[in-house]
């Protein structure tokens, strides 16, 4: 990460932080907390050109840019500044498990294997604590200002992971926002202890969550009793005032979308409800999906599509080029007026073998993958306030009375941010320069091999 030579003016900007005039700032207008100030100019890819006046660490108005910045000015020149970005769908229990765990294959029944024997094998509270350190260092140091991590919580794990997840939140507490939610096979619901885990989700403040499929087995097969398992998680939910996160078809060939759907508006869930993935809506025939997609909207799901992780795992065959990419159909559901946020999913391991808890490089790629571009119009949303939505936080903004925890960006047009990794990116927590460095995967390298 950088240190303060990109912008030498900093240097004596922040020996006295209580007022500084972020001048001359380039703000994606999807990313203001509030309508374009006055007559700020609107570049062509949807940006204004703004002034951010900061005092005493939060951001006390945004103007139009004046030609001179004042004495406490830092000239930006037209720079982009974003805030901190949000990974609303995470795995932080999972990760950097790469090089230990056994080989996936890459596929989705070798990611489960290979996470299973790892699990039984090495997840203990030492070992969660030291890789979610990891993972959250990581984080900071690119500039994620919140995460909702779902864990597995299988029975005899669940106690474990969960008190190592209480203890990272209080530890990371005022840097980042932590969010979990319980992750079972949905069929986990039929017995006593989905009663069981949902008390130790609740005692944790934490979201109800599954996967639509059995245990062991596929999405799109497995579950005839689906909609009583629904059921099952929902009064579970209902009762201990829970909000429900699951992961949704993950598969070119399912239909779990629509009863989870029917089964939010059954027990009054509308707005509650966030499902990941949903891959299986991208080969849907046009009709079935304009039905399946009002459906969704009158259920007031949230959508979180994961293009990175699903591109990984979906349509892989030994000596055989995929033929399509298994993400989420964004542009449609946005089109309906369904929330849609993108996220990181896994990061090196079982399910996603590479990856860095970076939430701006993440969007680079959905852009891409997603085809969200000429023009962006909306599409930095996805990565701020669409998932500050999703999880009922007030970040991922930027605006006036918020904190001033921003990331500067050595680009001036949306191109460019796409462009580059931006691993000179500038990063102020509380109007003071905040960069870290990237912690070191030598606290990993003494981990028990195979």
């Amino acid at each position: 990460m950088n240190d303060l030579s990109l912008f030498p003016s900093f240097a004596a900007r922040l020996a006295r932080p209580e007022r500084i005039r972020l001048a001359k700032a380039r703000v994606p207008v999807a990313l203001l907390a509030n309508d374009v100030p006055g007559a700020a100019e609107v570049d062509r890819d949807g940006s204004a050109l703004v002034d951010i006046l900061v005092e005493n660490g939060k951001i006390a108005a945004i103007t139009p840019a004046l030609a001179d910045g004042g004495e406490d000015a830092v000239a930006l020149d037209g720079r982009h500044v974003w805030p901190l970005l949000i990974d609303a769908h995470a795995h932080l229990d999972k990760g950097h498990t790469m090089g230990r765990a056994p080989d996936s294959g890459g596929t989705h029944p070798g990611a489960r294997a290979a996470t299973t024997a790892d699990r039984l094998a090495h997840w203990n509270a030492d070992d969660l604590l030291r890789r979610m350190e990891f993972g959250l260092a990581t984080a900071d140091a690119h500039g994620v200002a919140a995460i909702r991590t779902h864990l597995d919580s299988h029975e005899g794990q669940a106690e474990i992971t969960w008190s190592a997840f209480a203890e990272m939140r209080e530890r990371w507490k005022g840097r980042i926002t932590l969010q979990a939610a319980g992750l079972v096979p949905l069929d986990a619901y039929r017995g006593d202890y989905g009663a069981r885990l949902a008390d130790i989700v609740a005692a944790h403040g934490g979201l109800l969550g599954g996967v639509t499929r059995a245990s062991g087995g596929t999405h799109g097969a497995g579950l005839d009793d689906i909609d009583l398992l629904l059921d099952r998680l929902f009064a579970l939910a209902k009762e201990r005032g829970l909000d429900v996160d699951l992961h949704v078809d993950e598969a070119a060939q399912a239909d779990s979308l629509p009863h989870v759907a029917r089964a939010a508006i059954r027990h009054g869930y509308e707005g509650r409800v966030t499902c990941g993935h949903c891959c299986s809506l991208a080969l849907l025939g046009e009709q079935e999906l304009r039905d399946t997609i009002a459906l969704i909207a009158d259920a007031g799901l949230s959508i979180i599509t994961l293009p990175t992780v699903n591109m990984y795992l979906q349509d892989r065959e030994d000596g055989r080029t995929p033929r399509w990419r298994g993400v989420t159909p964004v542009q449609e559901l946005q089109a309906a007026g369904i929330p849609v946020a993108a996220a990181g999913d896994n990061c090196r391991d079982p399910f996603f073998a590479y990856g860095d808890h970076d939430m701006l490089d993440t969007w680079r790629q959905a852009v891409r993958i997603l085809h969200l571009d000429h023009p962006y119009a909306d599409a930095p949303a996805l990565a701020g306030p669409a998932p500050a939505g999703v999880m009922g936080i007030d970040v991922g903004t930027i605006g006036a009375g918020r904190p001033a925890d921003l990331m500067i960006l050595e680009a001036w047009s949306l191109d460019q941010v796409i462009a580059r990794p931006h691993s000179d990116r500038v990063l102020l927590r509380k109007g003071i320069f905040a960069n870290r460095t990237l912690p070191s995967y030598s606290m990993l390298t003494d981990f028990p091999t195979p």
